[in-house]
């Protein structure tokens, strides 16, 4: 969805936020072992999704989410045959914050691993781990690890019977009943949990629950996707109406209804029933796409991250902006506009049908690009592409409709209409240069899917500030197209479209220049990703900053420098994050902040740096799940949970030198705003205090 906004608005950001989150189990998982013959079995564990979940696939690129782990053993020894195979409904798409092609699961998957007992005669049990990550689109959960067994009894049936499962020896924690804040995890036995007791691990000053202050909350705001892709369609359905193919059309289709009918009252409803037709016929043209997505339901991720897809709609978007350049016409074939307005003579409701497709065909050679440039634009970044898509076109065929039916109710406005002319020229001109623009960015999609990274950010910039100027001189009369006068008037209009133009290429031009923080904000899910750059290095840290990876090492350094700590859990493969430190972090409002005022701790919940082995240990989940805490990533998500009751990535606490919640700490990806005033609520608060 981000590339559709940036790229045919750049007028917002992306608004969504969450709040005091709990601990979440969006996947649950069902194992079991089943004959396949021949004394061979298969291990099957069957993880169902909840909706707006998804779980990484096992094939994912380095740097990239967490890859799916799935283990079958066995200490009485077996032999695995053939490799993992997972099976559910797929997504493959091209994610911009990892700037690499990722796959993922949602609803439903499958992991199978077929294996062959060492000695088929005697009983065996089957050890399955898993280890996984589940993300939604606003946050993403910590890496959690299970692991499940089944005895197999020697015959050619298997068992999967709670009885049969044989308990682990090493320490056991059961789940502590829920709604319980800081007793996520109860041992049986508090002598022998060291991960419990490491350095105060639960600390009981973090009552996330009982802040020092409710100042800085926000509010979750409403998901309005499909609205602002209405009004993004309606605009767009505005520009065409200034087109040379639909605005001469505008007085003589009104004038019809008007004045061509001696019941004046007769003519206006047919005018409403027209604008109504209209609007009808662009909603109907996004049924085929709801059918195709009811065929292949991922059909629109991988339209959207197929490298050759994505060269063909670059070669699609150059076609467009040559014809909107005068050098050539986009047209459909004649006889289905010629059959169209033979039956406008049916008369009556089914001749003003035809008579709004008839608008509607015969007008593709101005409207067909910008609905091009609208339709791969939703295709290229969103989910609900078929919902989207009806939404843009409805918004597109309600800017026709309510400029036809008002000009009929009032028909005198007609006279205060400019008259066609040369504008109407400049109009489409202006847009192939913007056709242009939005070309580029297929053709980088296509080169950062191939991994080839030759479209460099700054030489992307330098692009862009070519067709600006182009741009630019155009406007000016420097250049002119085939449909351009010989010698053009340059109207006012012209002229304060050439200065927005210099002063686009001024404010490309800073991006241009190496800094330590990321500009071009607006331009953000257009431009390749910030790694993607002749000048960036991985030893940069983030923006600059150098966070504390341990908790405990970031409060003994707030303790000397009398600051509150932020913490910060995070993933090496948490997207969210990585849209929080480049979209939010780097403003000019925040960065400043984050540098004077605090103190950081990053711990990362996915770091798969093992654990010492006397601090490892086991959480029985109930129903034969058991999850492994053996990583310093188990540890800090450990960590999360008993203390903030919650497993989801970005999550943000403020908290005093002496450990003590300040404000009500907030999740996920969020405005701007919205984490300004939660890190200002919590800095002024301890200063006023301290």
């Amino acid at each position: 969805m981000k590339d559709l906004k940036l790229v045919l608005s750049t007028l917002f950001i992306f608004i969504i936020t969450i709040f005091n989150a709990q601990i979440k189990n969006p996947v649950k998982f069902k194992f079991d072992v089943v004959s396949v013959g021949n004394d061979q079995y298969e291990a099957v564990l069957t993880g169902t999704i909840e909706d707006k979940w998804h779980i990484y696939s096992k094939d994912l690129p380095p740097d990239s989410g967490i890859p799916t782990e799935f283990k079958v053993t066995s200490k009485e020894g077996i032999q695995l045959i053939g490799k993992v195979t997972e099976v559910g409904k797929k997504h493959d798409e091209f994610s911009e914050a990892f700037g690499a092609q990722i796959v993922y699961y949602s609803d439903k998957v499958v992991f199978k691993q077929k294996f062959k007992p060492k000695d088929a005669s005697k009983p065996a049990t089957i050890t399955a781990e898993i280890m996984y990550q589940t993300c939604n689109d606003r946050v993403c959960l910590a890496p959690n690890t299970l692991e499940f067994e089944k005895q197999i009894t020697g015959t050619a049936t298997a068992v999967a019977t709670e009885e049969n499962v044989e308990k682990t020896k090493d320490t056991v924690y059961e789940v502590a009943p829920a709604g319980q804040v800081g007793t996520i995890l109860k041992p049986t036995n508090i002598e022998q949990t060291p991960v419990a007791k490491q350095d105060g691990l639960r600390v009981n000053s973090l009552d996330f629950k009982n802040p020092l202050t409710d100042c800085g909350t926000v509010a979750q705001k409403p998901n309005d996707d499909n609205w602002l892709v209405l009004g993004l369609g309606f605009l767009g359905g505005l520009i065409a109406l200034l087109t040379p193919c639909v605005f001469p059309m505008i007085p003589l289709t009104v004038s019809f209804f008007t004045k061509g009918n001696k019941d004046k009252a007769k003519g206006k409803r047919d005018a409403f029933i027209y604008g109504f037709f209209i609007l009808l016929i662009f909603v109907l043209l996004s049924i085929p796409f709801h059918i195709i997505d009811g065929i292949s339901g991922n059909i629109f991720n991988q339209i959207s991250t197929n490298i050759w897809l994505n060269l063909f709609f670059f070669a699609i978007f150059l076609f467009f902006a040559l014809s909107f350049f005068g050098y050539y016409e986009i047209t459909l074939p004649s006889w289905i506009a010629n059959k169209s307005s033979k039956a406008e003579e049916a008369g009556g409701i089914i001749g003003i049908f035809f008579m709004a497709l008839t608008l509607v065909i015969v007008s593709f050679s101005c409207t067909g690009p910008i609905l091009g440039s609208l339709l791969g634009g939703v295709v290229a970044g969103a989910t609900n592409v078929p919902t989207l898509l009806t939404f843009a076109l409805g918004g597109f065929g309600l800017a026709w409709a309510l400029v036809f039916g008002l000009l009929a109710l009032f028909p005198q406005a007609l006279q205060s209409l400019p008259k066609s002319g040369g504008w109407m020229n400049t109009v489409k001109v202006v847009l192939g240069f913007i056709e242009l623009a939005l070309a580029l960015k297929f053709l980088s999609k296509a080169d950062l899917v191939s991994k080839t990274f030759l479209l460099k950010r700054e030489l992307f910039i330098v692009l862009w500030i070519l067709i600006a100027i182009g741009l630019v001189v155009y406007l000016f009369g420097k250049i002119r197209f085939p449909h351009d006068d010989k010698k053009p008037n340059i109207s006012l209009g012209r002229r304060i479209l050439g200065v927005f133009g210099i002063v686009f290429v001024a404010y490309l031009i800073q991006g241009l220049i190496p800094s330590e923080k990321p500009k071009l904000q607006m331009l953000s899910g257009i431009l390749p990703p910030l790694n993607v750059s002749y000048f960036h290095d991985e030893k940069d840290g983030i923006l600059g900053l150098k966070p504390y990876h341990n908790y405990f090492e970031a409060i003994e350094v707030a303790k000397r420098e009398n600051k509150p700590v932020l913490i910060d859990f995070t993933g090496y493969g948490c997207e969210n994050c990585r849209k929080m430190e480049e979209f939010v972090w780097s403003q000019d409002d925040i960065l400043p902040i984050l540098q004077n005022d605090l103190i950081i701790a990053s711990v990362y919940v996915d770091d798969k740096e093992e654990l010492p082995e006397n601090e490892q240990l086991k959480i029985d989940m109930g129903e034969g799940q058991m999850k492994k805490i053996k990583t310093i990533g188990d540890k800090w998500s450990l960590f999360q949970q008993v203390n903030f009751n919650n497993n989801s990535q970005p999550h943000y606490v403020l908290v005093t030198p002496d450990q003590k919640v300040i404000n009500i700490p907030v999740s996920g990806y969020m405005p701007k705003e919205d984490f300004k005033k939660f890190l200002k609520c919590g800095i002024d608060f301890y200063k006023n205090n301290n």
